[in-house]
């Protein structure tokens, strides 16, 4: 097996999905990890793979779950390893995949009960950790609404800890048609608010039914009107002494109340 250098054509193209311009032309981008690259073979959307042989022996049952898949895999230098990267210190094995949004109407399905949507949510790292917890808790879907982050960014990925490849996630550049959509599939729409009506600790009854929370941008939260659109307006108790709360956290907090509030009104 020849080794591939960071001047070989397939890795140059590969290089170029780390900016989203590419990946929107070419429908791939990349997963760079033991575990992302794992989880987007058991989803079967590699393309292709690209390791550092180096890093062949602690890979190695990726590389025969690549074989196993008909996934062809090339062995590459550590300069095309590092061109492939948006890390400082790169795993040694990169996957090329197929994009994998869907339609809203897709990912929303017949009838969801737990819905996590990140509105005009722009740090990546924010947004693939919401996608893990949701993941986490078995939420049905993430919609990212808005002029949010591409879930396909790296540092998404790498936050979402394979998690993006376990359920739908739909993108909806439109805030209100993305919460029509919302409302035609039967579910209640709760939006986090320092000063909303309900507090989540009084909230089962609320929650025990199909619900989508929205959590706001990471400097500003929901826009008023957003926030007013909503069914219900939240807030989170805090007992101690901290400010707030960041997003990731208070999507946690959020999306795992309804979980547990949804497996207890199924057991009734």
């Amino acid at each position: 097996m020849d080794t591939l250098t960071e001047r070989t054509p397939r890795v140059v193209s590969a290089v170029k999905l780390l900016r989203a311009a590419e990946r929107r032309k070419t429908g791939l981008f990349l997963a760079e990890g033991t575990n992302s690259v794992s989880e987007a073979l058991h989803a079967g959307v590699v393309h292709e793979l690209f390791f550092r042989e180096d890093s062949a022996e602690r890979n190695g049952a990726v590389l025969d779950l690549a074989r196993t898949s008909g996934v062809r895999s090339h062995a590459i230098t550590e300069r095309a390893a590092n061109g492939l990267s948006d890390t400082v210190t790169p795993p040694g094995i990169i996957a090329v995949c197929r994009t994998i949004d869907v339609a809203l109407e897709r990912a929303l399905g017949a009838a969801p009960q737990l819905v996590a949507v990140p509105v005009e949510v722009s740090e990546p790292g924010n947004a693939g950790t919401v996608i893990r917890v949701a993941d986490a808790v078995g939420a049905d879907a993430v919609v990212l609404l808005g002029d949010a982050v591409d879930p396909h960014n790296g540092k998404c990925v790498r936050a979402s800890a394979g998690s993006i490849f376990h359920l739908p996630i739909a993108r909806e550049r439109s805030v209100e048609s993305g919460l029509d959509a919302l409302r035609r599939a039967g579910v209640t729409i709760l939006a986090t608010a320092a000063d909303g009506e309900v507090d989540l600790d009084d909230a089962d009854d609320l929650l025990s039914g199909p619900t989508a929370w929205l959590f706001g941008n990471e400097a500003h939260g929901l826009s008023p009107a957003v926030a007013a659109a909503a069914d219900h307006r939240v807030r989170i108790p805090i007992h101690g002494r901290a400010e707030s709360l960041n997003l990731a956290t208070a999507a946690a907090i959020c999306l795992y109340s309804s979980a547990r509030a949804q497996r207890r009104s199924s057991r009734n």
